[in-house]
């Protein structure tokens, strides 16, 4: 993936706080495709994206289930975890494609796993560590994409979080 923006990271509440700007700038639904290793700070990024549109409970990687469905403020969104993905065609099995609800966001950590089984990504986001914090960088895939970049208000390389 080569990233058109980034920012800095500094810790857990900047990738929280990017998480929850992500969430205001995906209002009308899209899928995002999550990169970076273990620990990188995926699930984190969406804790944060559920925890601004009012999700309280906990969120925890769906690596078992493979998706997570959460219902908020008539707002849907499911959470993906390929991690554990044997195949890519168990996405099939899954009915992957039915999760692609009118204003639904789907968020899915490891695309790679699903690789040619996905719907195609609006947002692509991948996250790394660097040094105690993390760099995030994203990039557009299509207009919905751009978008939403465009809501992002950061990404300019300059931005600090």
């Amino acid at each position: 993936m080569s990233a058109d923006h980034s920012c800095q990271l500094r810790d857990e509440d900047a990738t929280v706080g990017f998480g929850a700007r992500l969430a205001a700038a995906l209002a009308g639904g899209a899928v995002v495709y999550l990169h970076g290793d273990l620990g990188a700070g995926k699930t984190t990024l969406a804790r944060g994206l559920l925890r601004a549109l009012g999700h309280t409970g906990s969120v925890k990687s769906p690596t078992y289930t493979l998706v997570e469905p959460y219902a908020i403020a008539g707002r849907t969104v499911f959470h993906f975890d390929l991690y554990r993905l044997a195949d890519p065609e168990e996405l099939e099995f899954l009915g992957v494609r039915d999760y692609l609800q009118p204003g639904a966001i789907l968020l899915i950590e490891w695309p790679e796993r699903g690789e040619g089984h996905l719907p195609a990504p609006d947002l692509e986001i991948r996250l790394e560590t660097a040094g105690a914090g993390r760099r995030a960088s994203w990039r557009a895939c299509n207009s919905r994409g751009a978008a939403i970049v465009a809501s992002l208000g950061v990404g300019d390389g300059r931005a600090q979080s």
